[in-house]
């Protein structure tokens, strides 16, 4: 079969904060992608605001390199695939492998192969794709390089990987300072021999199989990703198997149920650096993106009009956690931060608060994200949303927040399947690694939450990593008390590890609410008092509602609190006598510690100003009466 020797596509796949952008970046730089005078910021693909701030991949994205041979031949195109490295956003990965003929697997030189790290390559090798191990950060201080080469052929054997797979070449590498080598460096160094990523390049060349394709075959090209164009509307992703696709060309559309109907390309645009440019046509192993199909979705695939042949459908994972994201219910909708000044007023005016802007959000979430499911519920204004996991959830949601919604946010909950007539539910493989003396605190914690030691090893660094089996329920709330647990210092990941028989109730949160009994602002002499009883969650000032949570109770059960209670002044006192310096400051909730925080009567109320926590039923008697019943059966 003939090949196109001028293009390459690979995928760049690894564990969270292993360097797979910084790494894309020094390729990009190096390549000659952009014009000296260009000012250039650090992990230029992760483009989103939330992954810069949180500092990970959430989207796959791809860029082009131009790379010219050192001796001299003709320019060569990579294609290159950012992925995420978080198993919560799997079907961004399984996306990414399908456009690609082989994978970089990048591992940290210290940290050596993580759960994540098993999850991406596990997706590599079932697809048959050959793979190039790059060990990176060997500049680390504790870095350990012939361990971790170790550990990665221990994983390819695990995940039996065949003879080709595991013969595979090895890079290492400072992404950070973009020098690669062939040659192992000492450990903590940077590779010398060495200035660029000229090695790493050679590598991709002679290792990454060029795309062939048949000459007489007709028109295949599959829908991999889709964006958006202010002018252009959707924009599809795709990677052309066969055939050529020009600009202006009819071709039939082979949409997800089988129907066809013909289309004609508008644009074509190919990907050059950062940005698309447009191309008169695209041939195979190409990635190009066109538009004028506006409800074209993922894995579906353009054809020849005269002979249309589908490719199959891109298949993800299916989702283990879900949630219940609804309409905001509480007293406070639509009123902004606080509910007063002027501000608040002009804040409110692009509130997004009704059931069909949110039904329309999450239908059009649905269009690009193949690994979430949208179900209806007994409500009309609320609708089960499914994911991989909890980080996924919260980060749509966090997507809402900031374009305007005001929600009501369920406590989140296992989607268990049944097998032979037993309810089975998902469990996550968690790998921790904490210093020594925090052992038994991490194993008490998981013995709790139904977790078993599945292995242990010790690295003689005075830390120790140990890997659990644990249901993904008992993982639902587990990182603030692990971090508390640890001070700060224990790291822990976890990837999808299939399903087992129920294992039974979990009790996760020892204590109990704080709860609201009264409308009204919170003040000073009312938190002096109540800090006794526990943690405040609230600020003086802050306006709280019958039914909202202020706080963590010191006890088991809840109890409600007047929060709002005031000073009765006397004839001898000013208002502005009151200590302010007898209060400890409030524990400040993000929205994922809301969500792990909640118990199974609790729901989270999210609006573009706060993040509030309180009961499902705000009504103080009405849960009285509830509890009683309960208890006296």
């Amino acid at each position: 079969m003939p090949t196109r020797h001028d293009i390459r596509n690979v995928a760049i796949v690894a564990h969270v904060d292993h360097g797979k952008t910084t790494i894309v970046d020094a390729m990009l730089k190096q390549a000659g992608a952009f014009a000296a005078h260009q000012h250039l910021d650090d992990r230029m693909m992760d483009s989103n605001d939330l992954e810069r701030e949180k500092g990970i991949t959430i989207l796959a994205k791809n860029t082009a390199v131009k790379y010219h041979p050192k001796d001299g031949g003709a320019p060569i195109t990579i294609n290159i695939i950012d992925t995420p490295g978080h198993a919560d956003f799997g079907g961004e990965v399984e996306r990414g492998l399908s456009m690609v003929d082989a994978v970089v697997l990048l591992v940290d030189a210290s940290e050596g192969p993580l759960p994540q790290t098993r999850f991406v390559l596990r997706k590599a090798l079932q697809q048959r794709l050959p793979v190039i191990l790059c060990i990176n950060k060997t500049d680390r201080p504790d870095s350990r390089i012939d361990e971790v080469v170790n550990e990665t052929y221990d994983l390819f054997l695990d995940l039996d990987a065949d003879e080709d797979q595991i013969e595979f070449p090895i890079v290492y590498a400072c992404g950070r300072d973009g020098i690669a080598s062939l040659t192992k460096p000492e450990n903590g160094t940077v590779p010398a021999d060495s200035e660029n990523l000229e090695p790493f390049f050679s590598t991709i060349l002679e290792h990454v199989p060029a795309p062939s394709y048949d000459q007489d075959a007709p028109l295949q090209a599959h829908v991999t990703n889709l964006d958006a164009d202010n002018f252009l509307g959707r924009i599809a992703l795709l990677r052309v198997e066969q055939g050529e696709l020009r600009k202006g060309q009819t071709v039939a559309w082979i949409k997800r149920d089988g129907t066809i109907s013909n289309v004609r390309i508008t644009e074509l645009m190919m990907t050059e650096a950062l940005t698309r440019k447009p191309a008169e046509v695209a041939g195979p192993g190409d990635i190009c993106a066109v538009a004028g199909i506006p409800d074209i979705m993922i894995g579906e695939t353009l054809a020849d009009p005269e002979n249309p042949i589908a490719l199959p459908l891109i298949t993800v994972d299916q989702p283990a956690i879900s949630m219940t994201i609804g309409t905001n219910t509480s007293p406070l909708v639509g009123r902004g931060g606080t509910g007063k000044g002027a501000e608040a007023k002009s804040a409110v005016k692009n509130r997004k608060v009704t059931a069909r802007q949110v039904k329309d959000r999450l239908d059009r979430e649905l269009i690009g994200n193949v690994s979430l499911r949208v179900l209806d519920t007994e409500r009309p204004d609320a609708w089960e949303v499914q994911g991989r996991g909890e980080l996924a959830l919260a980060i749509l949601v966090e997507q809402m927040r900031r374009e305007g919604f005001e929600l009501t946010i369920g406590k989140p909950q296992v989607v268990t399947k049944e097998v032979d007539g037993k309810i089975h539910e998902p469990v996550e493989r968690l790998t921790v690694d904490v210093p020594e003396e925090h052992m038994g605190a991490v194993t008490q914690l998981m013995g709790v939450r139904k977790g078993r030691m599945d292995n242990m090893s010790n690295h003689g660094s005075g830390w120790v990593r140990m890997e659990f089996v644990v249901p993904s329920r008992g993982l639902i709330g587990f990182r603030t008390e692990f971090l508390t647990n640890t001070r700060g210092t224990g790291i822990a990941h976890s990837i999808h590890e299939g399903h087992e028989p129920w294992f039974g109730t979990l009790t996760t949160r020892n204590n109990g609410s704080l709860v609201a009994d009264r409308a009204g602002a919170v003040t000073a002499f009312a938190m002096t008092n109540l800090q006794e009883r526990g943690v405040l969650f609230t600020d003086p000032g802050t306006e709280v509602y019958e039914g909202m949570i202020v706080g963590e109770n010191s006890r088991s059960d809840d109890m409600d609190v007047n929060i709002t209670k005031e000073k009765k002044l006397t004839n001898m006192r000013s208002a502005s006598a009151d200590s302010f310096e007898a209060i400890v400051p409030p524990r400040k909730l993000s929205l994922e510690q809301s969500l792990e925080f909640c118990r199974d009567d609790e729901c989270v109320e999210v609006t573009p100003e706060a993040v509030r926590i309180r009961k499902v039923v705000l009504d103080q008697n009405q849960r009285g009466r509830t509890a009683s019943r309960a208890k006296n059966g």
